[in-house]
């Protein structure tokens, strides 16, 4: 069953979040053509081309600052991982592996692609959300953990 805390719905703060990601991911593509994936932006820093880099790095610094501004203001939403850090690496190199397989991540493939159309990126992001379905599935019904 699925028990929803209607107390922590925000659908106001949800919808402008959304549409500013779409603004920015649009605005992105527009103005210098490039997908805004961040796998993509932060793999791009491993292996550097000339004039390449400040953008890049620039890109990075707005998602990492964001949260921090944002404390200026008001508090940051409650964080609660139930997951020891062998299983938080884990996830992460599969994640990462997955970006590599995929060619992309969910912000690639799941914001950028499938706003526009891709056929590629639709295929990538039901993959992905069909995977973390199960994933949690298995975990909390059949494992029990």
């Amino acid at each position: 069953m699925i028990d929803i805390a209607w107390s922590q719905f925000t659908p106001g703060t949800a919808l402008a979040g959304g549409l500013l990601i779409g603004i920015s991911a649009a605005s992105f593509l527009l103005l210098n053509g490039r997908i805004a994936g961040i796998s993509g932006i932060l793999g791009g820093l491993l292996t550097p081309m000339r004039n390449d880099i400040i953008w890049r790095v620039a890109f990075l610094a707005g998602l990492i600052g964001a949260p921090i501004i944002w404390q200026l203001f008001a508090d940051l939403p409650a964080i609660e991982i139930n997951a020891g850090y062998p299983a938080i690496i884990m996830a992460g190199l599969l994640v990462g592996l997955g970006t590599r397989y995929a060619s992309g991540c969910t912000s690639g493939h799941g914001v950028c692609g499938l706003s526009r159309l891709s056929l590629r990126s639709l295929v990538a992001t039901l993959s992905f959300m069909a995977t973390g379905f199960l994933t949690v599935f298995v975990i909390r019904h059949l494992i029990g953990a």
